[in-house]
This record gives structure tokens, sequence and C-alpha cells, in this order.
């Protein structure tokens, strides 16, 4: 929280359904699954080696048997590396050991938006999440672990902006998305100033991942944009308005009964979620103009926080359940 409470303040400073699968474009290319480790039940780690970015990517994975879809849950701007991944911050691992889905978690990608990268970056190395995320790993999974090749793919924060954008760019590959408290706007001059932010905090350059600010990459990678291409994907989106909720709590988890936490999660938190809420409204203005339905949780009040986010993946599950088939 601390390290994106020092990015707002940059950015305040400078502003004061179900379809068909298709799986048939992937290709791991050089890549290959190094090793598979069991973790006690249905829980794996998974070592991919990514030919894009040529290094091992590590995975969690809870893998109920063969014949069963996916869902891929990416990481917040520090990609889990610093505070926990969504394994340690929320109860996934228990909530899905019942349910006939495999859920994936790959470990890394801090401030890297989830996209590949024009150029390698001097502080984050080489990020070509999205060939990895689409092209590479799917089919590799579905081989090995017998899944169906349908997928739905959820984010928060940083990575709700990247789950719709993977879907933007992948047509077909996901039959629903999950975006929790992210800002679905990338192009516009209070947005790139955002995302600049963002990454600034992590000591990487916005300008190696999409270009300067003219780059029509920005534009590209901008959801609200290119909405319409979300036609027949199942959506879930969510944000809350930034009030103090039912999780700003001494006794909530990540609060854990201390003062300081709980002031931070309702000073920073609050700050950041209305942020969010204002970057969350367009595209769903958006998405109601191009009549595309979509699970919308507008939270009357909820911060920035990964409690609220938990109450999205169970909250988000009858969506990706009706549109996965299971």
């Amino acid at each position: 929280m601390h390290r994106l409470a020092r990015g707002l303040v940059s950015l305040l400073a400078l502003c004061a359904a179900t379809i068909p699968a298709v799986t048939a474009a992937a290709d791991p290319g050089g890549s290959r699954i190094l090793e598979v480790r069991p973790l006690g039940g249905r829980q794996l780690e998974v070592v991919v080696h990514s030919a894009a970015m040529n290094r091992p990517i590590t995975l969690w994975m809870s893998h109920p048997g063969g014949g069963t879809p996916a869902l891929y849950l990416l990481n917040a701007v520090d990609g889990g590396e610093d505070g926990g991944p969504w394994m340690r911050r929320t109860d996934v691992a228990e909530f899905f050991a019942d349910k006939p889905i495999n859920v994936i978690v790959p470990m890394g990608g801090r401030a890297s938006y989830y996209t590949d990268w024009l150029r390698d970056d001097p502080v984050l190395g080489r990020n070509q999440w999205t060939t990895f995320l689409t092209r590479e790993l799917p089919p590799l999974l579905n081989a090995r672990f017998q899944m169906t090749g349908r997928n739905a793919v959820a984010g928060l924060s940083m990575s709700a902006t990247s789950a719709l954008n993977l879907a933007i760019g992948a047509p077909g590959l996901y039959q629903a998305v999950g975006a929790y408290s992210g800002c679905a706007r990338t192009s516009d001059p209070l947005a790139q100033a955002f995302v600049h932010s963002q990454l600034g905090v992590f000591g990487a350059n916005a300008a190696n991942m999409w270009g300067g600010l003219e780059n029509p990459l920005w534009a590209e990678n901008d959801p609200t944009l290119h909405a319409d291409r979300l036609r027949g994907v199942a959506l879930y989106i969510s944000a809350g308005n930034g009030a103090p909720g039912p999780h700003e709590m001494l006794g909530d988890r990540g609060i854990d009964g201390n003062p300081a936490s709980l002031i931070d999660r309702v000073v920073v938190g609050g700050v950041m979620e209305t942020v969010v809420d204002g970057c969350t409204r367009p595209l769903v203005d958006r998405l109601t103009a191009l009549g595309i339905p979509a699970a919308v949780n507008f939270r009357p009040a909820g911060t920035h926080a990964w409690s609220y986010w938990q109450d999205d993946i169970h909250q988000s599950w009858p969506v990706f359940a009706g549109a996965l088939g299971v």
C-alpha cells in the first residue's frame, strides 16, 4: 500500500454469455514446462520457461483433475513479490478447493501491466507478458493438465486493466473477465500520469513499455477505447467509492489489530479507490452505450484493499462458472 501511495501522491501532484474457445493462435514456441512440484492436496507449483522473456516463470496452481477449464488470476502491481500473491492475501485456495476449475496465479510481473514492452527496462528487465500469457502458457498447461481450453482471467488494481487488455488482444481465448478496482483508461493525460506514477514507484520507465506519450500504443492498450471488442465475453467489473466500509475494522485481514494499518487503509486506500471509481465509470458507461452486458458492482463503500477483492472473487465466480460451463 505504501508504494502505491507514493505513486498516487505523484499523480495528485501532476493533476492536483458463452462463446467457443479459440486456441489455434496459441503457440508455445520454445517455451516449456520445467518442473511440477506438489504442494499438498490439489495445489501445485509449476515452473515454466518463457521463450519470449528467456527466463523461468513460477506459477501457483490449483488443479482439480483433467477435463476442466482455467481461471488465471493476475497479481497486483507488486507482482505478488512484496506483500504476497492471491493465495496469501485471500482465501482463493480454500474457496476453489471444491470447484471444478484450474486456478493459475503467475508469480512476478511487478509494474509490468502484464503487457509486451517495447524495450527491456533497466530495472525490470524484459517484459513480454502478453505473449507469455496468451500464446506460450495456455497450450502448455492445456496439454499437461488436460484442460478444456476454456479460460477466464481476472485482475485487481493494475492487473484489472491487464485482464481487460488480454481479452481484447486475444479474441476467443477468454470466455470471462474480472476487473476488480482497476483504472481502465490509459491514453488520456491523467491516465498516462497515473501509469507513469505506478511504474515510477518501482523505478521503471513507462516509456519503455508503450513509448512516449504520443505513441499509439497507449491508445491501443486503453480498454475503454476498445470496449466494443469485449462483446461476447462475460464481464464482472467492480469498484468502491473510497468511503470506509465493512472491511475497515481492526480485526480485518491485513489490518490484524494494527491501528496504523487501519488508518493507512482508510486514508490512502480511500483516496486510491476514489480515483479508481472515477476510472471505472467511463468503462461501464461505454459498455452500456454499446449494449454489452456486464455484472457491475459499484460498492456503496469500500477502499482499495484485498478484503474487497476476496469478496469480488466470491461474487464473480457465478459469472465465470456460467461462461465456462461448470
